[in-house]
This record gives structure tokens, sequence and C-alpha cells, in this order.
């Protein structure tokens, strides 16, 4: 993505009419064909230009051919047609400006018409518009291109991490019924640390400091919660708080952990080729990880066998380990760990399964996306033991909404007033009881 001065200037209100037009795009894939043409003939010379050279090269190619076939348009519409052009050569064509955009999350493309973008968790349809199929197709190319990743009919679907940590998901043909299907995910350049969330709303500040405690003091925590909800980025948020003295070692299926520490190992699963061979996987990474001497291990995912792997290192000396798992409270958090332990062929009775999880995990997160697209941390519940062979938990915060004076919606955690039950942190919780009891402050 290049960052030299563009010589178009801004885009003017008024102008996406004219985008949207027959106009726009009849006159721009005649003067693509156009430019296309030029470009053979220039041939190697073209390689060597480059973001300004190509751009000032559409913009007088453009020009000569409007004069040459007697096309009325003005200079504000001949620039938005030199610039679409010039992405179309040098950058992501119509998702240039969404990639852009540092408030733009999700890129959605179902087809060549039908395009999506994600902003503070809200979905809106998008006038980006591809010509064809295999326009989107030619841009996926150009993505996938430095990635090495193959994607055709008989592998037609791909999951890459981009070189700026984002991810992209693409599904063509014939698996894909309405034309290729992709899914960019963006990665943010400066990830949200701990204060980012509280100010942004997405806990208070109590919650915070037991949060803060619980890492510190090597709580064993999973962030659970649905599809872009905001796992990621509060795991990344907590491992803010691990002394810097301390190993890391993540694991991901796609890199996007971007942790704010000195000593931090990134191991990233590896899909088969196309017979099979050469797969690595989450399990195989988090065996491995075993013998590399980690303080703690930060699994990306939590979605298959790698469960039994996480629950020993857990119960084995590996304190303060970390993860996020797809469930939509903290009671389906635990089923879910269960039911993928027991796909990875655990061999003992469902109740010593119970008892290591409840031994393994300290704490659960459970974070949720509003139906107005804010996300909030739901609920912080501890696992306290086993009762009558039912894992135990107690809820120490948990999220209520409610409507003020003015009509608004205001955001509230309600704490129920439980002490912490594990060990780890009764000390900081006396401490809170007697700063509390002597009018002082919190204080971690």
């Amino acid at each position: 993505m290049s960052h030299e001065v563009s010589p178009f200037p801004l885009r003017e209100s008024g102008s996406s009419e004219f985008e949207r037009s027959a106009l726009f795009a009849e006159l721009k894939e005649r003067v693509h064909e156009h430019l296309l043409q030029r470009i053979e003939e220039l041939g190697a010379e073209f390689a060597r230009w480059n973001h300004a050279a190509i751009a000032q090269f559409v913009l007088i190619e453009l020009d000569g051919y409007t004069r040459q076939n007697s096309i009325a348009i003005n200079e504000q519409e001949a620039l938005l047609i030199a610039r679409a052009l010039t992405r179309e050569l040098t950058g992501m064509g119509p998702l240039q400006d969404l990639l852009e955009d540092p408030a733009v999350e999700d890129i959605l493309i179902n087809g060549h018409d039908n395009v999506y973008v994600s902003r503070r968790g809200v979905l809106v349809r998008e006038i980006v518009r591809f010509k064809d199929n295999e326009h989107i197709m030619r841009i996926v190319r150009r993505i996938l291109a430095p990635l090495g990743r193959r994607l055709d009919e008989s592998s037609p679907m791909v999951d890459a991490r981009l070189p700026d940590g984002g991810r992209i998901n693409v599904v063509i043909e014939p698996l894909a019924i309405d034309g290729p299907s992709v899914s960019i995910r963006k990665f943010r350049k400066d990830p949200l640390m701990p204060a980012d969330l509280v100010k942004l709303g997405a806990f208070n500040e109590d919650i915070c400091r037991i949060l803060e405690m619980a890492v510190q003091s090597r709580c064993n925590i999973l962030v659970s919660g649905g599809t872009s909800s905001g796992k990621t980025s509060l795991l990344n948020a907590l491992t803010s708080f691990i002394p810097s003295t301390e190993r890391i070692v993540t694991i991901e299926d796609t890199a996007e952990l971007s942790l704010n520490h000195e000593h931090v190992v990134r191991l990233e699963s590896r899909p088969g080729s196309y017979d099979g061979t050469g797969l690595v996987s989450i399990r195989d990474l988090l065996r491995n990880s075993l013998r590399m001497r980690p303080d703690r291990i930060i699994v990306g995912e939590v979605r298959g066998g790698e469960v039994l792997e996480l629950l020993q290192a857990m119960n084995t000396g590996h304190d303060g380990s970390m993860g996020t798992i797809h469930a939509s409270s903290a009671r389906e958090c635990l089923y879910r760990a269960e039911m993928l332990a027991g796909f990875a062929g655990f061999q003992g009775s469902e109740i010593s399964l119970r008892r290591q999880i409840a031994n393994a995990v300290d704490f659960i997160v459970q974070i949720g996306r509003l139906p107005n697209g804010r996300r909030r941390l739901i609920s912080l519940t501890e696992i306290t033991g086993m009762t009558d062979n039912v894992i135990a938990t107690q809820e120490l915060f948990r999220y209520e909404s409610y409507v003020d004076g003015n009509g608004q919606e205001q955001d509230r955690w309600v704490s129920l007033g439980i002490a912490p039950h594990s060990s780890k942190l009764q000390n900081w919780w006396r401490l809170q009881q007697q700063h509390a009891a002597t009018g002082g402050h919190h204080g971690a």
C-alpha cells in the first residue's frame, strides 16, 4: 500500500452520485482496457514507475482518450475516474478506500455488487462496486500473490494473514453460489489497552482492577464470546498486565495478537498442502510450546483438540495461561470445553474431565456485541470447584443496562459483592477491603 502523495484532491461532497452512475462505470472500464494496452506496449519500463508516475500517466492517458473520443466530462469527474483507475493499477481497486479507513473493522464481499463493512460493530452496505466477479478475483489474487496461497477450483477456500496483521478469507465457486465471498478482518495499528477499553465503555475501572490482579496473580483465564464480539482485542489488552520479566508464547491459527511485551514468541499454525501433507495444527504447536520454557501460554482461539493440551498446561505449572473460546455464556463456555475435549478423544470419565476443567480455569470473562454494535463485558465469572459433579461458578460482575431520565440507555455493571474464591487473589482482596473500610483508594 503506497504512502506517496497522491496528485488527486480529496473527494468532494456529491461526487459519490457520479461514481454510482453508468457513465462512470462504462468510462472507467473502457479507459482501463486502453491503459492495459498501453502498459503492454511500455513493458518493463512501466514496472519501474512509482505511484506518482503511474498516477500522472493515468491522468494524461485519460485526457487523451476523452478528447479523442469526444467524451464530455468535467475536471472533477475526470479526477475521480483517474483516481479509481490508479488504484486499479497500483492498489486494491474499489477496496482501497475501505482498507485505508481506520473506522472500518471488517469488509465483507458477497459477489461483485454486494459489499458490506463493519464500523463500531454495526454492518452497513457500501456503495463500492466491482465490475463483475472476475474483477473481484483480480483484486483477491493481487492480495494473495505475495502470500503464496493457492485459490482455484481445486482449492476453492483460503484463509491467510495479511502483511499488516489483518486476515482474509475467500470462498469461490463452486462452493460460493453467488460469486466470490471475501471476508477481510482489519488489523488495528494501535492495539487497545485496558485503559482504552474502560474509556470506550467495555467495562468499568472496578472490573479492570480485578482483571489486572487476576493476570498478575497468574490466574488462568478464558475469554468467551460470539463472533466479532471483541474476544481477541480483550485478550490482547489483558496480556499488557503480564510482568515484563516473563516469557510468553502465543499460538494462533492466524496471527492477530499484537502484544506490547518485551519477550514474546509468536507461533502460527500451517494448513496442509493439497495432498494433506505439511499440516501443523494448533494442537501440535501447543504440545511443542511446553518444551519452550514458557511462563505464559496464550492461545488465540480454542476450537478443537488443543483444549486438552491447554487444560493440562494450566494444571501442570503453566499458571497465567489464557485463550479465547466461542460461547454465549460462561456456562456454555464450560460445556463447549467439555465437548471439544470429548471430540479430541479424552479417555477419562465425564466427572474427571469436569474436575480437570474446574482445577485449570480460574476465570471466564464473557464479552458480547450488543444490538447497537457496542462491545461490552457481559459477566466476570469465577470457577470455584466441583459441587455434585457439576462445575461450580460464582459471578462477580454482571452487565445490566438501564434507561436514564432522558431516555438514553446507559451501561452499568452490578457487583454481587462476593469475594474471589481463588487463593491467588485472596491477599489482594483483603487489601481492597481494608482500603474500603478505612476510606482509602482502591489500588492494585
